[in-house]
């Protein structure tokens, strides 16, 4: 479904995050150093509403996230204060999206 004024008013990015130069490919994703920290962090990113969608891709090496946000500026100074940034998870790229088309918004 095409979307309509509201979404297009948002400014969305989508930001790719590899694997930095601390992490353990031994470890289980729960097992890497200060997981609990990371896992606060990327949760009130959630609650705050600045993180959509975010996960691991099938390699396990990159991480997408999907944002709102003001500005890449506001993207990358939010995810510079997660414990795991430039050591088990560094920005890859950000970049802005526009949405067109969302399935979520229709009807039952």
């Amino acid at each position: 479904m095409l979307c309509g004024n509201l979404l297009s008013a948002m400014t969305y990015f989508v930001v790719t995050r590899r694997i930095g130069p601390d992490w353990n490919r031994l470890l289980r994703l729960e097992e890497q150093q200060d997981w609990p920290d990371h896992a606060t962090f990327m949760d009130g990113l959630v609650d705050t509403g600045f993180l959509i969608l975010g996960g691991p891709l099938a390699d396990e090496r990159r991480v997408i996230l999907v944002v709102e946000a003001p500005s890449e500026e506001a993207v990358r100074a939010t995810l510079e204060r997660d414990p795991w940034h430039d050591r088990l998870l560094q920005i890859e790229s950000v970049d802005g999206w526009t949405i067109r088309l969302d399935g979520r918004s229709r009807d039952p």
